[in-house]
């Protein structure tokens, strides 16, 4: 009756011991296991997904529609859809999201501020267009 909204599949990983300095952009899903010094960003809006595991590191913003963080990241993170924190997160930077699931453990050095409409323009657009 109420299906769950289907997650796109991680295509790409960046695995442990590497170390990609520069912007990185993405479709779909993507994993970091290692370390980027640069800025982490979706193509794909509200229909992406990025996971920061326990052992890698962010130095850079963080943008994506479901992005899970069990690492450390060390600049602003903006969620379009679910920001999920895990125990072992670390974000030093402030917080943009649209839903958030925060596991005891996480922390936060920086402000929580969730989307405003007005924020949110691709949204606004997709409802105007299927006359929701």
């Amino acid at each position: 009756m109420f299906a769950k909204k289907k997650q796109p599949p991680i295509r790409t990983l960046i695995g442990e011991g590497t170390v990609i300095r520069g912007e990185l952009l993405f479709s779909d899903g993507l994993r970091i296991d290692g370390e980027v010094q640069g800025d982490v960003i979706a193509t794909g809006g509200e229909h992406s997904i990025l996971v920061i595991s326990e052992k890698a590191r962010v130095v850079g913003k963080v943008k994506a529609g479901h992005v899970i963080i069990n690492g450390h990241v060390t600049g602003p993170v903006l969620s379009d859809a679910l920001l999920e924190l895990q125990p072992k997160a670390v974000i030093v930077g402030d917080v943009k999201y649209e839903a958030l699931e925060m596991h005891q453990g996480a922390t936060i050095d920086g402000e929580l501020h969730p989307l405003k409409a007005e924020e949110k323009p691709a949204l606004i657009k997709l409802a105007a267009s299927s006359g929701g």
